[in-house]
């Protein structure tokens, strides 16, 4: 069962300086108990700020990330920034559903001369936008919101018959918007590879989280 923490420093209390320190921590916590994917999803922050954070994020995950935790596969993506991916030297980067394909992103990383492959994934909101990003040579999809929006300007929730539909596709699918620890069963059942989730993570131990979800 794959597993994503997708941050949000905002949900996090205290000023700026406290929510940064605080998020950091969370994603050492995160790699050690061997969340797979850490999606670093800040995109309120300006290029500078992010590649700052990101820097520190890819730090805690090396520091954090021991084989007896899995660490061959836990990987460190920057939401849609390739070029602050490279900068830093994270695993990857996660796309929007309107974003450059991933295909144009292996180019860019291949010229870059990064040395390895990137992880990508891409946010998808229907069985089309999934059978698009496996065609793209995606990783992985995280598709949804499933049970719940973000907020009210955001499109309906999929529900889990549009789920199934989208784990017919030949790519990995993790469920995401509104999974718990009640309804993750579900969504497994209806094929998805796994679950993703920003309060999921940030408002509980994770190493409870990823042995009750496994």
């Amino acid at each position: 069962m794959l597993v994503c923490y997708i941050t949000d420093r905002k949900q996090l209390p205290g000023d700026e300086t406290t929510r940064r320190r605080l998020l950091i921590a969370k994603i050492g916590e995160a790699a050690r108990c061997g969340v797979d994917f850490i999606q670093l999803r800040e995109k309120d922050l300006s290029g500078r700020e992010l590649e700052a954070l990101a820097h520190d994020a890819v730090n805690m995950v090396r520091e954090n990330s021991k084989p007896a935790n899995r660490a061959s596969i836990i990987r460190l993506l920057v939401n849609s920034r390739t070029d602050i991916a490279l900068a830093v030297g994270a695993d990857g980067v996660h796309l929007r559903s309107d974003d450059v394909t991933p295909s144009d992103v292996r180019i860019i990383w291949s010229q870059c001369g990064a040395g390895t492959r990137p992880t990508i994934g891409v946010s998808c909101h229907s069985a089309e936008d999934v059978q698009r990003a496996a065609s793209d040579r995606a990783d992985f999809a995280l598709f949804g919101p499933l049970f719940e929006k973000r907020d009210a300007q955001e499109m309906p929730t999929a529900g889990l018959e549009n789920l199934r539909r989208a784990c017919r596709e030949n790519i990995p699918v993790l469920a995401l918007g509104g999974i718990t620890l009640e309804n993750a069963r579900a969504c497994l059942d209806a094929g998805a590879a796994g679950v993703a989730g920003i309060r999921l993570f940030q408002e509980n131990d994770i190493s409870k989280v990823v042995e009750l979800l496994r």
